[in-house]
């Protein structure tokens, strides 16, 4: 009894704790998406939402509530648990990614040293919601836009993995907090790292399904890529874990790269920096072209690919020909990577469920 007692109150903690954060969440991408159709409005000299609510401010609200009232439907011959499956992996996982992002100096809601590489191996999950969702719809449409996105995520999944391996030796540690620490007593990554900066904007790009690399959605020939035959709240799953994406990584560009709050305004630069970069996502979709696929995969694998080697290559042989390499925790072994010391710290849990608490 006491155990189910327990139970109960942790699962009271977590709700209490975690609602406000995620109704944050889902705020910034409603906002997000109106802030979108607006710039997107004045790129193209035409007047974006502006009937519901004051200058069109309860537009998201307004689109929500249309897609929650529309009908659930799905494909005769679909497969049905995997096919309601697929959105709600995809919102999951675009939601678990934001639980190691710092927002201050009072850092995440979850910490512990390997939250970069937790946050890529995350991010890597959400092919899984494209492709169980494209092939459980049971139509070629839907399918062919699952195996682009497959072939496309993963091909640029590798460079960002070369990314943050770079980064982890840069900083000495994957954890998000320490590597915003390191840049203020150093130097902004953005600078010795300028060429990883614009491949990761790029692969960024690529990751979230944007154009010029929205080839899974290519509406021209697919008429919506693996999302076709979704309505209702299953398109709405696909439509948030995508700008949630968008704002994620644009937190992420911050952190790794500008040093995230600890800039010469504190939380208010950082948010700001956040604001440049994801409107910097809108003006590429208002700027750019599609790219043809053979060109998108060419740039993945014969030019993305190479230079993030190359660069990685070149800068761990800098750290150690000029003994530079010291890692967060004072020690001086060139070779050895953050990952070692990962079992020092986990993750710090719930005393309910962490068992040195007891």
């Amino acid at each position: 009894m006491k155990l189910c007692y327990e139970i109960f109150i942790y699962i009271a903690y977590v709700i209490i704790k975690y609602l406000p954060f995620l109704v944050g969440i889902l705020l910034s991408v409603a906002f997000y998406t109106l802030a979108e159709r607006k710039i997107m409005a004045a790129m193209q000299r035409r007047v974006g939402p502006n009937v519901v609510g004051f200058a069109g401010v309860l537009q998201p609200f307004s689109d929500g509530l249309k897609l929650l009232l529309k009908e659930f439907f799905q494909p005769r011959y679909a497969e049905k648990k995997i096919f309601w499956f697929g959105p709600f992996l995809m919102l999951v996982v675009s939601f678990i990614g934001w639980l190691v992002i710092p927002f201050s100096e009072y850092g995440p809601l979850l910490t512990f040293k390997l939250s970069l590489i937790f946050l890529y191996a995350v991010n890597s999950l959400s092919v899984y919601g494209i492709i169980l969702s494209g092939w459980s719809s049971n139509s070629k449409y839907s399918f062919l836009g699952a195996l682009r996105s497959a072939a496309q995520m993963l091909s640029y999944e590798v460079s960002l993995g070369f990314i943050f391996l770079l980064i982890g030796c840069a900083a000495g540690s994957y954890n998000l907090t320490d590597i915003c620490y390191v840049q203020s007593e150093t130097i902004s990554f953005f600078f010795p790292l300028f060429p990883i900066f614009i491949v990761f904007y790029i692969t960024v790009l690529a990751e979230t399904n944007r154009i010029p690399f929205d080839l899974p959605e290519a509406e021209a020939e697919l008429v919506a890529g693996y999302n076709t035959e979704y309505s209702s709240m299953g398109f709405t799953a696909f439509f948030l874990a995508e700008y949630s994406n968008m704002l994620l990584m644009s937190f992420l560009i911050v952190i790794c790269f500008f040093k995230g709050w600890l800039g010469a305004f504190g939380v208010f630069s950082y948010f700001l920096k956040v604001l440049f970069f994801s409107i910097s996502l809108i003006w590429v979709r208002a700027t750019l072209p599609r790219y043809r696929y053979d060109q998108l995969m060419s740039l993945g694998w014969k030019t993305i690919l190479p230079i993030v080697i190359s660069y990685f290559t070149f800068f761990v042989c800098f750290l150690i020909f000029t003994d530079r390499a010291v890692f967060t925790d004072g020690s001086s072994a060139l070779l050895r990577l953050p990952t070692r010391v990962a079992l020092e710290d986990p993750i710090l849990l719930h005393p309910y469920l962490d068992p040195r608490a007891k």
